[in-house]
């Protein structure tokens, strides 16, 4: 299992490593199981069987940045983490996606703002290597979610959920979200308000 968190950092652990316990317990802090930094926060977590070529992660930035990189370089992770992201100041990674390739990816922001494009956009870049823009942001907007869409899926119905921070959501199709260049404005998929 990877574990990505806020500063940019990767850690491994095997998942025979994780304690098991009963449903009512409480599970065990993530500090006792990875050397993570006191200010650091997981963001994400991927399941990985095997290190296969031509699988990639995709990787997205508060600051709408968003970086692919070979699964393989992430192969061997030293106990103390590696750096997966080299992030700007004020900069946080929010989310990590494993693809084969072939997705479409959409980011969305704070402010309902949404952007869908083909992640044969992004060029895989090295590990330490900051990323590309992915979506270009008002200056009080920053991104707070990611999502790969399987080419497959879109042809299940298949729709996106947008929950706000008081709780409301909203399901839209996909397909109403066409496919753009990288690195444009997007369209507005919530109008956020102070109710919402």
């Amino acid at each position: 299992i990877l574990f990505f968190t806020n500063k940019g950092k990767v850690y491994r652990l095997k998942a025979y490593q994780i304690p098991e316990s009963g449903r009512q317990a409480k599970g065990t802090a993530i500090v006792n199981l990875l050397e993570i930094e006191p200010d650091e926060k997981i963001t994400t977590v991927i399941p990985v069987h095997e290190y296969n070529e031509g699988m990639y992660l995709i990787l997205a930035t508060k600051e709408g940045i968003v970086k692919k990189t070979d699964l393989m370089e992430y192969d061997n992770i030293r106990k103390g983490g590696l750096t997966a992201v080299t992030l700007r100041e004020n900069d946080e990674l929010i989310g990590v996606r494993l693809t084969d390739g072939t997705n479409d990816l959409m980011l969305v922001t704070r402010n309902g703002m949404s952007i869908r494009f083909n992640e044969t956009d992004v060029r895989p870049l090295g590990r330490v290597s900051q990323g590309v823009r992915g979506i270009k942001l008002d200056d009080d907007d920053y991104v707070i979610g990611m999502v790969a869409i399987d080419k497959d899926d879109e042809d299940k119905d298949s729709t996106l959920l947008v929950v706000t921070e008081n709780g409301f959501g909203k399901r839209t199709e996909i397909d109403e979200y066409k496919v753009q260049a990288r690195g444009g404005k997007g369209i507005l998929t919530y109008k956020v308000t102070e109710k919402t």
